[in-house]
């Protein structure tokens, strides 16, 4: 790739801390071709899962990184050797505009949101005021400092229960929840603005994100965790009990739920083909990012036996309101229109590099 890309990548989380919320906002990355900005770090500073692993991906194809993290949660661990840091909040406009100042910036990614679908239905204003306003914040900034890339981390849960399998783009979008309303919100946000202000984007619809850098330095930890296979993980440790499995009566195989799940290398080699091809092209788009195959929680529970040749207590209990019983991607548009494969995304490569990380970090980013 020919000339000098900049980025930054931002990022919003709210996450429990035992009887409160506590804001934070994970990630932000800004990053030029052949420079590389570093800030200040201490060991109790943290950033997130997704984000990480594509300032990983984005250093190793010679991009140089900045990123903006609040600190509240998250693990400054994460952020790789070569990352610049910047201390803020995108709802602080004095903020972002000293940082779009300081650092020339071509393309924004903005990662991550306030993200447990349970909490969004209990506690909606928060997740309007991260979610949306948040982004608005972050939008008009950047209309106001001529940045014309942005790419988005939206999810598939704003399909909610889908009307067709696969599910690709223009499957009708339903969303089930306050988390899926606002991503939604922010998508349709994004078209108004090109419209306005000529500012081009790509959005990517992720379904299950999983998996680990293969290094095994960077990986999932979150607080509270809620993600199927590090959970699973965590009970093959010893430090679960038991891993619960939320009904075997849907009509699937083994009448467990069936998820489509995708490697977080894939997801980030996906972000930086989106964005290469949205600073040359500035076409802006939608895509699906899944492997279109799924997996029942069952299947997933053995392959995790096998992996790890750990044997462990599963115990069956009632569904979860709201689960649907099938979600599977189809990415064939990324696919053609990027020249993305889902390369990493067996079921067996994602758990042995999902175990690797736990191996070597049983306390998470915790234990240093």
């Amino acid at each position: 790739m020919s000339g000098q890309i900049s980025m930054k990548i931002l990022c919003a989380i709210i996450k429990q801390n035992g009887q409160s919320i506590r804001r934070q906002i994970d990630e932000s990355f800004s990053l030029r071709r052949g420079r590389v900005y570093r800030g200040p770090c201490s060991p109790g500073e943290r950033s997130g899962y997704i984000g990480s692993h594509v300032v990983r991906a984005l250093l190793d194809k010679g991009y140089g990184v900045v990123v903006l993290d609040n600190l509240s949660t998250g693990h400054r661990q994460s952020v790789p050797e070569g990352a610049a840091l910047e201390v803020g909040d995108i709802r602080d406009a004095a903020c972002l505009e000293r940082l779009f100042l300081r650092h020339e910036v071509d393309c924004v990614m903005h990662f991550c949101a306030n993200s447990l679908v349970g909490e969004s239905m209990e506690k909606p204003i928060e997740y309007y005021d991260n979610n949306v306003y948040g982004t608005l914040c972050l939008l008009r900034s950047m209309v106001n400092t001529d940045i014309k890339h942005y790419i988005f981390s939206s999810t598939a849960a704003t399909y909610g229960e889908p009307e067709r399998l696969p599910i690709d783009e223009d499957t009708p979008k339903h969303p089930t929840n306050t988390y899926g309303e606002t991503k939604l919100a922010v998508e349709k946000m994004l078209h108004w603005m090109e419209v306005a202000y000529g500012l081009h984007y790509k959005v990517f619809r992720y379904f299950n994100a999983s998996g680990a850098h293969p290094s095994g330095e960077i990986g999932e930890d979150h607080a509270p965790e809620t993600h199927l296979i590090p959970l699973i993980l965590k009970t093959a440790q010893g430090i679960r009990d038991k891993i619960y499995v939320f009904g075997d009566d849907y009509d699937t195989p083994d009448g467990s739920c069936i998820r489509d799940y995708i490697h977080v290398m894939d997801i980030a080699e996906a972000h930086i083909l989106g964005m290469e091809d949205l600073v040359k092209s500035e076409t802006s788009d939608v895509y699906n990012l899944g492997n279109g195959n799924g997996f029942s929680v069952l299947e997933v529970i053995e392959k995790v036996k096998a992996v790890t040749g750990k044997d462990f207590e599963v115990e069956i209990t009632d569904r979860r309101a709201g689960d649907p019983g099938v979600l599977i991607a189809s990415s064939e548009k990324a696919q053609k229109a990027l020249g993305w494969s889902p390369v990493n995304s067996s079921l067996e490569y994602i758990i042995e590099t999902a175990w690797k990380w736990h191996q070597g970090h049983p306390e998470g980013y915790g234990l240093v």
